[in-house]
């Protein structure tokens, strides 16, 4: 059975780039085109619009094309999803170390 990420996993892998984390950082200041956001970056086109096809599989970003212009705007639903996960692995966590730290307790004593 092939492998199938998760959604978050795909919202962390977009995320796990430089270029990508600027690009949402630019986004989070208001929709913008396609070259307004390649404009800081020193790369081809075609390398940067791959960057934009990984935020936009990870529901990081969303697109429209009116005319041959190519606008993009962040998704806060993303970052919202990775942010309850990231809160329910602390919980989790918050609980493991309350455990180690009651039995270390029962040691002492």
């Amino acid at each position: 059975m092939p492998y199938q990420s998760t959604p978050v996993e795909r919202i962390f892998h977009a995320l796990g780039d430089a270029t990508r984390m600027a690009v949402i950082e630019r986004l989070s200041r208001g929709p913008a085109s396609v070259s307004e956001l390649a404009e800081p970056f020193s790369m081809a086109l075609p390398s940067f619009t791959q960057h934009l096809r990984v935020l936009e599989a990870g529901g990081l970003v969303d697109s429209q094309k009116s005319g041959r212009v190519r606008t993009y705007r962040l998704r806060p639903q993303a970052i919202e999803r990775s942010q309850d996960w990231l809160r329910q692995q602390a919980e989790r966590w918050e609980l493991r170390l309350q455990q180690l730290d009651d039995y270390l307790a029962t040691l002492k004593e």
